[in-house]
């Protein structure tokens, strides 16, 4: 396919699982980040290590109508995406965007929108980031307006988790702003 680097999955036409399998083997790498169309009159024994199975959508009646066909990839993309999103990695924490909690060690606690937002803004920076960063980025206020907003939120969440999971380090203040520790 000539313009594959555009898109978020990959075509490929398979016949048999070994042909499955040897594709990865050849390209040393686990099939789990794209989404691969196979086509079979065989059913496939995805058994394999390899394989991710979520992420094999088997189309075994062909031809088969374009319009059809990318119906087909949107559902198996949006069911990626839901299970990416229910189980991000934070620390030693694992959060759940689609259920809007936070997990550790058999604990769970449930998180609003805006505590999500926060972490996950946090999680992808290096950084230390100032209250007016995240009161713009996350509340879109400008830096002008006087508001504690973003401390008492802050506040909240450290000590939802501090309380749930005994936590004084997960979001951890500096001088510069806030990160997760």
């Amino acid at each position: 396919m000539e313009n594959k680097n555009n898109l978020s999955f990959e075509l490929n036409n398979y016949v048999t699982n070994d042909d499955l399998l040897k594709d990865a083997e050849n390209n040393k790498k686990k099939i789990n980040n794209s989404t691969f169309l196979v086509r079979s009159s065989n059913k496939f024994l995805l058994n394999d290590s390899m394989i991710d199975k979520r992420n094999i959508l088997v189309i075994d009646n062909f031809p088969i109508q374009f319009n059809k066909l990318i119906d087909k990839i949107n559902v198996q993309l949006i069911k990626q995406k839901y299970n990416f999103q229910s189980n991000l990695n934070i620390k030693n924490y694992s959060l759940n965007l689609n259920t809007r909690t936070i997990n550790k060690a058999n604990k769970e606690l449930k998180l609003t929108e805006r505590e999500i937002d926060i972490i996950m803004f946090l999680k992808n920076k290096d950084k230390p980031q100032k209250i007016e960063v995240l009161q713009n980025q996350i509340w879109k206020y400008s830096s002008e307006l006087e508001t504690h907003t973003v401390e008492t939120h802050v506040y909240r969440l450290r000590k939802k988790i501090k309380d749930k999971f005994k936590d004084n380090n997960f979001i951890l203040s500096h001088e510069d702003g806030y990160f997760i520790g």
